[in-house]
């Protein structure tokens, strides 16, 4: 059986977590429900954050209160799909007995919930995607779902397979500006513009990417900076970077700087929701 220390092992969590502990009795109080001991330990180990950019556990700490809210709606959210298509809802939904009950998400909108039926320490995970209203269970607990599926044992139909990350990594949430900057070819190969931008951000540390003929994206973090990036030409050729707020007038000149170094002019400079920047 995988054990949170099994996990630990495999991504080492963070040294102060964000919104990790609290009152565990206050939680199950306002659910109604006591919750995993496994899922404890998974809160108080990792806190508020991601797995590889991807997995985001729920903690019911803090401000954001992300288990709780997401409990308090899931009923009424899916109660009216779930009236005209019956045979597409095999489960009940918290706080109905048994119901799916959500402990964490993806960047894709689906959902990771247990089955709450019997002991707490009994449940199982069920991966949903409720865009496409299909369901998969497994037969494991949280960290064992999450353990399975960073190491590539544990598939699931619902999102894809971790077939690009072979060193898993956490990372707390912190409040991130996001820019997309589009750029001209340039005369220099993807590899050779991709080296110099690596270099300019130094060190670095991937974060998984793929191929597809001449469609490319390449993650990657400048390690010291905290600055997340993805070059790609697989929608469009550009750069897309996250940072710290306060990172704003650095990133602009280091970023500027190792384009036109990569031989390419900027077209456009843009929040993630298309608004201008950088003019």
């Amino acid at each position: 059986m995988t054990t949170i220390d099994d996990l630990v092992t495999l991504v080492p969590p963070p040294t102060n977590p964000i919104d990790a502990d609290g009152d565990w009795t206050q939680v199950a109080d306002a659910l109604g429900l006591e919750l995993p001991a496994d899922f404890k330990s998974l809160i108080g180990s990792y806190g508020l954050g991601q797995f590889v950019d991807f997995i985001t556990p729920l903690t019911p700490f803090g401000s954001r209160d992300l288990l709780l809210q997401s409990a308090r709606r899931l009923l009424e959210s899916e109660r009216p799909f779930r009236e005209a298509n019956p045979d597409k809802c095999p489960y009940p939904y918290y706080p109905e007995a048994g119901g799916l009950l959500e402990w964490a998400g993806t960047d894709n909108g689906d959902r990771l919930c247990w089955v709450t039926d019997g002991h707490p320490d009994t449940w199982t995970v069920v991966a949903w995607n409720p865009r496409g209203w299909y369901y998969d269970a497994h037969d494991t607990d949280a960290v064992g779902f999450l353990h399975g599926w960073l190491t590539g044992q544990l598939d699931t139909t619902v999102f894809p397979a971790n077939e690009r990350v072979t060193a898993p990594w956490f990372e707390s949430f912190r409040e991130l500006n996001h820019v997309n900057v589009k750029l001209t070819d340039g005369r220099r190969t993807h590899p050779e513009r991709l080296r110099i931008l690596r270099e300019a951000l130094s060190p670095t540390a991937d974060r998984g990417g793929y191929t597809e003929g001449e469609r490319r994206q390449d993650h990657f973090v400048a390690t010291e900076l905290g600055w997340k990036l993805t070059y790609e030409t697989a929608y469009t050729h550009q750069i897309r970077i996250a940072f710290p707020p306060e990172d704003e007038d650095q990133v602009r000149s280091t970023l500027l700087a190792a384009i036109r170094n990569m031989g390419c002019d900027v077209l456009s400079t843009t929040t993630h929701r298309g608004k201008p920047v950088w003019d």
